[in-house]
C-alpha cells in the first residue's frame, strides 16, 4: 500500500523539522518516515513574529506498513537479532542481515509464525502485509509451483485426492494459479488459520448417459 489522500495534512509551522515532529507524532511513526513539502511561506508583521511555514506533509509509506516495520524492528532487538526491515511496494516488508536465515526458519516457518503474529498486531489498521526475507517469497513461489505439479501427477496417478502442507494466503494462491489450467484437478482450501491448507482433487470423468436417456 502506499499513502493516500487522507494520510496527507496541512501544517502552519516555523520549520520544516517542526512539521517532521508533529506529523511523526500524530501518526506515532519516526519523523524521518514523514515527508514534508512546502505549499507557502508567511512572514507576520514587521516580522516581530518571525515567519510562518505552510506545509503539506504525508508518510513516505503507508501508515500501516510503516508501524508494522516499527514493530518487527522493536520485537527483532528483543530478540537480539541482527537484521533490517524495509517497507517495499505490493504491502510487504522486507527482512535482511545477517540474522535473516534465522527468520525464514526451516521450510519458512519462522517467517509464516512471524507474517501470522504480525497481522494479527495490525488488524485494526486494516489491509494486510506479507513477509520476504532475501528473495526467499521468489524461491519459494518457485518451490510451491514444482510442488503443485507433483501434487496434481500424483493424485491423477492415485485417482485420489493429495493434502498438501499447511500454507500462508499468498502461498494457496501461487499453488491455486499454477493448476488452474489443469482441466482434470480441482483445488480446495481446507481448515482454519493457520493450519489452512490446499488438498488437490482429480476431478472424476463424467459417465454418459444411456441411449434411453438421451433426447
Amino acid at each position: 500500500m502506499s499513502a493516500t489522500d487522507e494520510q496527507s495534512i496541512l501544517l502552519e509551522v516555523s520549520s520544516m523539522e517542526e512539521a517532521q515532529d508533529l506529523a511523526a507524532a500524530r501518526w506515532d511513526i519516526r519523523a524521518d518516515d514523514v515527508i514534508v513539502v512546502s505549499v507557502e511561506e508567511e512572514k507576520k508583521l514587521f516580522g516581530l513574529f518571525g515567519k510562518r511555514l505552510k506545509v503539506a506533509v504525508r508518510p513516505k509509506a503507508d501508515l500501516v506498513s510503516l508501524k508494522a516495520r516499527d514493530f518487527l524492528c522493536e520485537l527483532f532487538e528483543l530478540m537480539d537479532l541482527k537484521v533490517e526491515v524495509e517497507v517495499k511496494e505490493d504491502d510487504v516488508l522486507d527482512i535482511t542481515g545477517e540474522d535473516a536465515g534465522i527468520v525464514i526458519g526451516r521450510h519458512g516457518d519462522t517467517l509464516k509464525a512471524l507474517e501470522h503474529l504480525l497481522n494479527l498486531a495490525v488488524r485494526r489498521e486494516g489491509g494486510r502485509l506479507r513477509l520476504d526475507s532475501d528473495g526467499y517469497r521468489q524461491r519459494r513461489e518457485a518451490s510451491l509451483k514444482r510442488l503443485a505439479e507433483s501434487a496434481a501427477r500424483r493424485a491423477l496417478e492415485r485417482g485420489r485426492p493429495v493434502p498438501l502442507e499447511p500454507m500462508a494466503n499468498w502461498e494457496r494462491k501461487v499453488v491455486h494459479l499454477a493448476l488452474k489450467d489443469y482441466h482434470d484437478i480441482e483445488t480446495r482450501s481446507v481448515g482454519d488459520e493457520p493450519y489452512r491448507h490446499i488438498v488437490v482433487w482429480p476431478k472424476r470423468p463424467e459417465r454418459k448417459k444411456p441411449s434411453f436417456y438421451r433426447t
